[in-house]
């Protein structure tokens, strides 16, 4: 870890005539406080992810009981919305999942020392997650924003900012990695969580994912 990164970890360096007029401020409490956003967006997700919990289990019940009484008719319609259900408890699993890896960057961007190599994959993640939350939670959509924003800022007041153009690529990559683990993991969490329904209704099936497209550091 440089000393110069030490030093802006801890405390802002030396002010000049601008710097008078806005101080900078030191890195660590800006990193921290950001680590402390994005887990409250993960608490939300949660909260979104435990009602849609509560309705997948009562249209599961109805499409039960429609079963037993052989209205395969309502039986489908009803699988259909379970099945609109279910891929958005996959997703916002997904981008919860996406985020908590957001916050163990942030928390070991101490240890590591390189402000690029550590936040710019996290913003990249940010980003992504946030084209796929915009029209479901907006006010996520939102503090995620001026999370990166403030990230962004970070990676380019810690005195990196010629690496951080030449780890773009890397950055995505890394990224991408993060997003698709999560995917798996979501996934895999969801068919556990949930039960198959009975023979002869289609089971809900698909995947709301988060985009890979957008992640732009």
């Amino acid at each position: 870890m440089s000393k110069r990164f030490v030093k802006k970890w801890a405390e802002p360096e030396k002010m000049g005539i601008r710097e008078t007029i806005r101080p900078p401020r030191p890195l660590r409490p800006r990193i921290e406080q950001a680590a402390r956003r994005v887990e409250v967006q993960i608490q939300r997700l949660e909260q979104e992810g435990s009602r849609l919990t509560a309705r997948d289990k009562s249209m599961f019940a109805k499409i039960v009981e429609a079963y037993t009484i052989h209205d395969s008719q309502r039986a489908n319609v009803l699988a259909n919305e379970l099945t609109e259900i279910r891929k958005m408890e996959k997703f916002l699993a997904h981008a919860g999942l996406a985020l908590e890896q957001v916050v163990l960057r942030l928390n070991t961007v101490s240890e590591l020392g390189d402000t690029v190599v550590t936040l710019a994959p996290a913003v990249s993640v940010l980003q992504s997650v946030r084209v796929g939350i915009a029209g479901i939670l907006p006010g996520v959509d939102r503090e995620l924003g001026q999370v990166g924003t403030l990230l962004s800022e970070i990676i380019m007041e810690s005195g990196q900012g010629t690496s951080m153009i030449l780890d773009f690529g890397a950055a995505n990559e890394d990224a991408q990695k993060i997003l698709e683990e999560a995917a798996i993991v979501a996934e895999q969490r969801v068919k556990q969580k949930f039960p198959e329904l009975p023979e002869g209704v289609p089971s809900p099936g698909g995947q709301l994912s988060i985009s890979k497209n957008s992640a732009e550091p």
